[in-house]
């Protein structure tokens, strides 16, 4: 897909890297192709997919696919699952902390990455950014305790992070409701 072999290629952000802690290249991370039965909406790699280069290959992606109930091989077929964050590349660290997705990559390849992957059928949006880009809301919690509102097409899901476990605590009808309508929603679209 040449969009994909675009965003590959893409160094805009490539000043803004070498500005931060971790002084780093960019390093696209995505998995795209048109037909794709989910698509995962993250935020951005983190240092370990930076390294990597596989999206998702982290704790985060552990629990992901166990929120989801599907395996890694599931989980990495291009054909029928789009991983695409809003932002391509790891924004580095600023004081240890990661920085949040630049802008300029979702404004630069959001549409014409989704226009060219045509629809599909589940979108899951994980994190604050992708549901502030996608839904135009601002609130992870109001937003994931809506959740019923944006289907059969879109689920929003808190980050699958462990910065996230308090939140998850904090919310044990995340797990309690969510997941098992996640889990069949997917399995619904997957076959």
């Amino acid at each position: 897909m040449k969009i994909a072999e675009d965003i590959r290629a893409c160094r805009l952000c490539a000043d803004r890297f070498a500005a931060t802690e971790t002084r780093h290249a960019p390093r696209p991370v995505l998995r795209a192709q048109p037909g794709a039965r989910l698509m995962v909406a993250g935020q951005a790699p983190g240092m370990r997919v930076h390294q990597s280069g596989l999206p998702f290959d982290d704790p985060s992606g552990d629990r992901l696919r166990d929120w989801l109930g599907i395996d890694r091989e599931t989980f990495y077929d291009v054909t029928r699952v789009a991983i695409v964050p809003m932002a391509f590349c790891f924004p580095g660290y600023r004081k240890g902390s990661d920085l949040p997705p630049p802008p300029i990559c979702a404004r630069t390849w959001r549409a014409p990455l989704l226009d060219a992957l045509g629809p599909v059928p589940l979108t899951l949006l994980v994190g604050g950014h992708a549901q502030s880009w996608h839904l135009k809301t601002r609130n992870v919690t109001d937003t994931v305790a809506r959740w019923r509102d944006y289907l059969p097409g879109i689920l929003p899901l808190p980050h699958p992070s462990w910065r996230n476990t308090a939140w998850l605590k904090r919310n044990p009808w995340f797990e309690a409701e969510l997941v098992p309508a996640l889990r069949a929603r997917v399995a619904e679209v997957m076959r």
